[in-house]
């Protein structure tokens, strides 16, 4: 479903935020990414949703490269940020419907998907309301909705559980094996490693913007634990 080959994104001024990182995420699989601030999570997943440029390597998403095929990738993905940019002089069902044009969502489909999920996550009560009134929590309850709600192949996440009550997180983690269910993946970047240890069914650890260790949880973790792991590679960084 997502395949990286090679891919380096270098900044103006040549820094190197990404450098030759290749993995890829199968159907029906949930691979957690994992690395310190600045490690280059958010630059990767970024490129993934085709909303960073790059110049080295490759991504694709279901076959689709989303340099040379944007659109034919994006239609497939969804892609939730650490901080979304929603329309706040809207209403949530405004943005929601906004949302299910652009998507080419039926009428009856978005209808019972959006009462689906707010219902699930509270939030049908207050999808009248502008969003500008919206607490952070319920902002990033609407636009886990608005992700959700499209069914995507290739759902990719960047800190998805910070912000969310421990109800909304449970429902997230049931919505994700949802998605591996019918076929699709899940990327995603976390800072909470106990949730991506039982979750994920891959793991890649992110370090100065190289890969440093990526494959199946049970392989990566051993006998220890995700946390003791990357705490290990940490360390071993610093002392290189």
């Amino acid at each position: 479903m997502l395949t990286i080959t090679h891919y380096t994104k270098t900044y103006p001024g040549g820094r190197t935020a990404v450098d030759d990182l290749t993995l890829h995420v199968s159907p029906g699989e949930i691979c957690g990414f994992i690395g310190h601030n600045g490690a280059g999570k958010t630059t990767t997943l970024r490129a993934v949703a085709g909303v960073m440029d790059f110049s080295q390597g490759s991504i694709r998403v279901g076959g689709h490269d989303v340099r040379t095929d944007p659109v034919a990738a994006k239609s497939i993905t969804a892609f939730l940020p650490d901080n979304p940019d929603l329309y706040e002089f809207m209403s949530g069902i405004d943005y929601l419907n906004l949302l299910a044009d652009l998507y080419g969502i039926s009428s009856r489909e978005r209808t019972e998907r959006i009462r689906l999920y707010g219902d699930s996550f509270a939030m049908t009560a207050e999808l009248g309301s502008a969003i500008a009134g919206y607490s952070h929590g319920m902002k990033q309850k609407l636009a886990l909705i608005s992700a959700l709600m499209r069914r995507p192949r290739l759902l990719v996440l960047d800190e998805p559980f910070v912000g969310l009550d421990p109800a909304a997180s449970h429902l997230l983690k049931g919505y994700l094996g949802d998605i591996c269910a019918r076929g699709g993946a899940v990327f995603f970047s976390t800072h909470v490693l106990e949730v991506a240890e039982k979750l994920c069914h891959t793991i890649a650890i992110i370090r100065e913007g190289r890969l440093v260790r990526y494959g199946p949880t049970q392989e990566v973790v051993g006998d220890s634990s995700l946390e003791d792991v990357f705490l290990e590679l940490s360390e071993r960084g610093r002392d290189q």
